[in-house]
């Protein structure tokens, strides 16, 4: 997404009821008006002497707002170059996470099956592939990237038949896949009758005060909210898909599903939700697993919803932590994991937590400097008898030398991965090339 892809229109937070009591251990804001109870950082006994550095990285990574939810109530809520809490900014890729709540509605509702074929709402032909290999695709693929269609094939947005071609058999190939993510749009309206933001209007909003608006762009449907409506999200998905002691998402095994890994291919991702504290992941336009977690500076049982640009709803059950960051592109790639992480550093101070033993293990790894990185890139720590490859992200080798710094001056930006690798030991790690 960018910036200038921002609609000027007017969404109206109307509801049509007061919410229910509140919960016993979560806060939740009335259903109707904008009003939020808040607490204080150092009534947390948190380091507040660490907010203004986290405030200096926000504004100088192009944020626009930027919320902490802790037990439901605001802690910290910052926003920059006029934008203001009834701003209105997209969600990008971040939507995704949405789309996967409304499908378990729907299955609950027993409207669908994760187990149906695609076709069966999309019709037979939505793809080019084989008849018996399109009819292998699931709701469920469709929900953990996994449909097997070619997303190498120049646009991976394109919705049409013609640029949804077999690769492999459903269930097989994790990709990050757009279009047959938006497709679900579809297999929405199809299921219900509805579209997918009178969906939202009938399943969310009376209960949660939860608005907002889908928008045709391109191929995509991107949604547009404000940055309040993403900390209602999220403090619907802290809850398990209850709002206070009315609940929203009643199928509570979709809901476990929906932020556990949803394939062995790659375990750090759910039904559309990025998943943190697992062995491995992969990351948008590569085959290659990284080792660790996603967010090694996040809680382990953190789970995103992230798009392009950095939009982010980022929730931690453990810490009953919701943080939403919304904003102009901070130099990152379609997944903003790494900045995501580094988001986390600076929260983590504010918090005052200690490093956990394994994130200690993490940091003790040697990381590549500077990152994102121009001309050269090193490590920290030179690896004796090490072979320091850059690959992009099809796995073509683009700088390779026994030595560093690597000289990276003729490379073309984008998100790179350097691998570390001697006859014990070998580490990926995700570059940026500005």
């Amino acid at each position: 997404m960018r910036a200038g892809w921002i609609v000027c229109f007017t969404i109206s937070f109307l509801l049509e009821h007061a919410g229910p009591a509140q919960a016993q251990s979560l806060y939740f804001p009335p259903v109707l008006g904008n009003q939020w109870d808040t607490q204080s950082p150092a009534a947390l006994q948190w380091c507040t002497s660490e907010i203004p550095a986290l405030h200096s990285y926000l504004n100088q990574t192009n944020t626009r707002g930027f919320l902490v939810l802790k037990d439901g109530k605001i802690v910290i809520e910052q926003y920059f170059g006029g934008f203001t809490a009834d701003s209105v900014w997209y969600w990008a890729s971040a939507g995704k996470s949405l789309t996967a709540f409304l499908i378990g509605i729907a299955k609950s509702e027993g409207l669908l099956s994760l187990q149906d074929s695609s076709s069966k709402y999309l019709g037979s032909g939505w793809t080019s592939a084989p008849a018996n290999k399109e009819g292998m695709i699931k709701v469920v693929h469709q929900l953990s990237m996994t449909t097997g269609l070619n997303d190498g094939l120049g646009n991976a947005d394109c919705t049409n038949d013609t640029c949804l071609v077999y690769l492999q058999d459903a269930g097989t190939r994790w990709a990050y896949h757009n279009a047959p993510y938006t497709l679900l749009d579809e297999v929405i309206r199809s299921a219900t009758g509805v579209s997918n933001n009178l969906y939202v209007q009938q399943k969310l909003r009376p209960v949660t005060g939860f608005n907002g608006l889908f928008l045709p762009i391109g191929y995509n449907q991107v949604f547009f909210s404000t940055p309040r409506m993403m900390a209602r999200f999220g403090l619907l998905m802290l809850n398990q898909g209850k709002w206070n002691t009315t609940t929203v998402l009643n199928d509570t095994a979709y809901f476990r599903q929906m932020i556990n890994s949803s394939q062995a291919l790659n375990p750090a991702y759910g039904y559309l939700w990025w998943l943190n504290g697992k062995s491995s992941y992969r990351l948008p336009q590569t085959q290659f697993s990284f080792p660790g977690p996603l967010l090694p500076n996040a809680p382990m049982d953190t789970y995103s919803a992230m798009g392009r640009d950095g939009q982010l709803i980022m929730v931690s059950p453990s810490q009953n932590l919701v943080v939403v960051r919304v904003g102009d592109n901070p130099n990152t790639g379609l997944v903003p994991t790494f900045y995501a992480d580094t988001l986390w550093q600076y929260l983590q101070a504010v918090i005052c937590n200690p490093i956990s033993v394994a994130e200690k293990q993490m940091e003790l790894r040697p990381k590549a400097y500077p990152n994102p990185f121009k001309n050269t890139l090193s490590l920290t720590e030179a690896q004796p008898n090490a072979i320091y490859t850059l690959y992009d992200a099809a796995g073509r080798i683009h700088a390779q030398s026994t030595s560093l710094p690597l000289h990276t001056a003729e490379i073309a930006p984008g998100l790179y991965i350097l691998e570390t690798k001697t006859t014990a030991f070998q580490h990926r790690q995700k570059v940026i090339k500005q």
